[in-house]
C-alpha cells in the first residue's frame, strides 16, 4: 500500500507539472497581455515605458523562462499578485475557496441524500411505474442546461415570488452581526444555487446508483444470501449496495474534486463570489496568476480524489490488491 501511494503521488506531481506548463503556454497565446491592456487604457504611455513594464513583469522572456520563474515563486509560497484586483492571490483565493467549498459541499450532500435512495428503489423495482418516473426525473435533471435552470429558479423564487435573493453571497454589512445572523444571511443566498446544482447531480447519481445496484443484485451471492434467510434490508444494503460502491466511489471522487474548482455557469448567473466566477473573470482579464493558481488547485484536486478513490476500492472490495 505504501509503495502504491508513493508511486501515485510522484505520478500526480509529474502530471501537475506538465499540465500547469501546458496551461501556462496556452495562457501566453491569448491576445493581449497586462501591459497591452495598460497601453490601451493610457494613450500617453511611451514605447520606453512599454519596454520597461514588459521587462519588469518578465513578459519579454520566453515562455519556459516565465514558467520557471512562476513555478519557483509558487514553490516558495508566493502565489503572485492579482493585476485585476490589486491584491495578493492568497488573499483573494481564500474567501473564494471557502464560498465554493460551502456551495459545492451542500449541493453534493443534498444530491447524495436523495439520489442514492432513489437509485436503490428504482433498481429494486425495474420496469415499474416508480422506475419509469425515476428515469424520467434523472434524464430531465441531466439534460437541463445549468444556466437555464438557474434563470428559471431566479424568475420563480426571486421575481414572481420574492422568497430568496436573486444573486450574491451575503448581504452588505451582515458579516458583523454575529455568527448566527451571518449563518442565516448566507443560507438564504445559498438556497437557489444549491438547488440548481443539486437537480443535475441527483439525476446523474441516481442513474449510476440504479445501474450499479441492478448489476449487483443479479449476482449469485445475492441469491445465496436470500436462501440463507437473511433480512431483506441486510441483503440490499450489506450485500448488494456494498458491491455497488465501486462505480459510485469513482463518480463520487470525480464530483468531490469539483468542490474546489467551482461551477462557473451557476456562480456567474447567481453572481456568487466563488472560484468558478473568479476563474472566468481572470481569464477574461488576462490575470495570469489567479487563473494559474485556480487551475493548479482544480487539477490537484482531481488527481488527489482519483488517488483517494483507488484507496477506497480496497475497503469496498477486499479482493482488490495493491501489490
Amino acid at each position: 500500500m505504501t509503495a502504491f501511494i508513493t508511486r501515485r503521488i510522484l505520478q500526480t506531481l509529474a502530471v501537475i507539472a506538465v499540465l500547469s506548463y501546458v496551461c501556462f503556454y496556452l495562457m501566453s497565446l491569448m491576445p493581449g497581455d497586462p501591459v497591452d491592456m495598460m497601453v490601451a487604457s493610457n494613450p500617453r504611455i511611451t514605447t520606453e515605458d512599454v519596454a520597461r513594464l514588459k521587462s519588469l513583469y518578465g513578459l519579454d522572456q520566453p515562455v519556459y523562462k516565465r514558467y520557471g520563474a512562476w513555478m519557483s515563486s509558487l514553490l516558495t509560497g508566493d502565489l503572485g499578485y492579482s493585476r485585476t484586483y490589486r491584491v495578493p492571490v492568497q488573499e483573494l483565493m481564500g474567501p473564494r475557496l471557502f464560498n465554493t467549498f460551502l456551495l459545492s459541499a451542500l449541493a453534493l450532500t443534498f444530491s447524495l441524500m436523495l439520489a442514492i435512495p432513489l437509485g436503490v428503489i428504482s433498481a429494486l423495482k425495474p420496469g415499474s411505474k416508480t422506475d419509469y418516473f425515476m428515469n424520467m426525473f434523472s434524464f430531465a435533471g441531466i439534460s437541463i442546461p445549468s444556466f437555464w435552470l438557474a434563470i428559471v429558479l431566479i424568475i420563480i423564487f426571486a421575481v414572481k415570488f420574492p422568497i430568496f435573493p436573486a444573486g450574491g453571497t451575503q448581504s452588505i454589512g451582515a458579516d458583523g452581526d454575529g455568527f448566527w445572523a451571518d449563518f442565516l444571511d448566507r443560507s438564504k443566498y445559498l438556497v437557489l444555487p444549491v438547488l440548481s446544482l443539486s437537480i443535475q447531480q441527483i439525476g446523474r447519481f441516481a442513474r449510476f446508483t440504479r445501474s450499479a445496484m441492478l448489476e449487483a443484485m443479479r449476482n449469485d451471492f445475492i441469491r445465496t444470501a436470500r436462501a440463507k434467510g437473511l433480512p431483506r434490508s441486510r441483503v440490499i444494503w450489506q450485500h448488494g449496495f456494498r458491491n455497488a460502491l465501486i462505480p459510485l466511489i469513482t463518480i463520487l471522487a470525480l464530483s468531490f474534486s469539483g468542490l474546489f474548482s467551482g461551477a462557473i455557469l451557476t456562480e456567474t448567473v447567481f453572481a456568487y463570489q466563488g472560484v468558478g466566477k473568479l476563474v472566468y473573470d481572470s481569464i477574461i482579464g488576462n490575470d495570469y496568476n489567479v487563473a494559474m493558481i485556480s487551475f493548479v488547485i482544480s487539477v490537484s484536486m482531481v488527481l488527489l480524489m482519483n488517488l483517494l478513490a483507488d484507496i477506497l476500492y480496497g475497503f469496498a472490495d477486499p479482493r482488490i490488491s495493491y501489490r
